[in-house]
């Protein structure tokens, strides 16, 4: 996967997710719940592995990190994604602006990110990588 942005979306950006995942799958749905108007098209990895072409980005990569691709192609990992989503969200934009604009926020966020991930590679059976 390179920098260069991907073809845009249709102007929401797509997250991928694995819905195999209990705990990924819980918090998307919370995610899904306040998504009333469609703002974000959200992709179960699990569900449909093909999706993942549209990025480019192979199954294993996909299951040892969260991605993303916001409305003008450009695929974001880890942390962003949850920037991302927020920004769309109600009840969530004023986080996403506070994690863009105080310093240091997303750094710490994404440790706090790369430690979970790092846990759930270990649950076997439950979220397998």
């Amino acid at each position: 996967m390179n920098d260069a942005p991907l073809p845009p979306t249709d102007g929401r950006p797509e997250v991928f997710y694995d819905g195999g995942c209990g705990l990924c799958r819980r918090e998307i749905h919370h995610y899904q719940r306040l998504d009333r108007e469609g703002r974000v098209h959200w992709l179960d990895i699990h569900a449909d592995p093909g999706v993942l072409e549209r990025i480019g980005v192979d199954w294993e990569t996909a299951m040892q990190r969260m991605h993303a691709r916001d409305a003008s192609g450009r695929v974001v990992t880890g942390a962003r994604v949850f920037v991302l989503i927020w920004s769309h969200l109600p009840g969530y934009r004023w986080l996403a602006r506070g994690v863009r604009i105080v310093p240091g926020v997303l750094p710490l966020m994404e440790l706090g990110y790369k430690g979970f991930a790092r846990w759930r590679g270990r649950r076997r059976g439950v979220c397998p990588v």
